[in-house]
């Protein structure tokens, strides 16, 4: 009988053993879930501030080849509010550089004209983007696209031949 005794509290100790490993199984599977919402959230403002940029860069080549930045000298910015369709600010930046290019056959000057564009798209909340007061938040997403443009010109304002 006393052999019974001893051997009663076995069964208990088992069970709170058992309930212990699944708690904390519980526990990593809801810190795993956790972790895995957060990496789709910033991929998601992630893709959002990439077309964001690509946008606001299509807009600013559009602006410079219909010649309404053709005084963005030396440098001209605006921002695209787009944040009621995807959460996203972008800043577009155009700055202008003039090179002497010599003369054509014909003795006229020629000018090359080098026009920089930048767009960066970003998910804070400052005016233009890049926001470097949110840019040390966990979900701050920034995106940044350059592209260039060379057109040359003669004197007379004509495109070199």
């Amino acid at each position: 009988m006393n052999k019974r005794l001893r051997s009663r509290g076995f069964g208990a100790l088992a069970a709170l053993v058992l309930l212990v490993l699944l708690a904390i199984l519980a526990a990593t599977v809801v810190r795993i879930s956790f972790a895995s919402q957060s990496v789709a959230a910033q991929s998601v403002q992630a893709a959002r501030a990439s077309l964001a940029a690509r946008s606001g860069m299509e807009w600013g080549l559009f602006q410079v080849l219909q010649g309404g930045w053709r005084g963005c000298s030396p440098a001209r910015s605006q921002t695209l509010d787009l944040r009621d369709d995807s959460g996203v600010r972008v800043s577009v930046s155009c700055s202008l550089s003039s090179y002497n290019e010599g003369a054509d056959a014909d003795g006229a000057a020629q000018q090359l004209r080098v026009i920089e564009l930048r767009a960066v798209a970003c998910n804070g909340a400052a005016a233009s983007c890049p926001d470097n007061s949110a840019a040390t938040g966990s979900q701050y997403v920034e995106r940044l696209r350059v592209s260039t443009v060379a057109d040359c010109v003669t004197a007379t304002g004509t495109s070199c031949p």
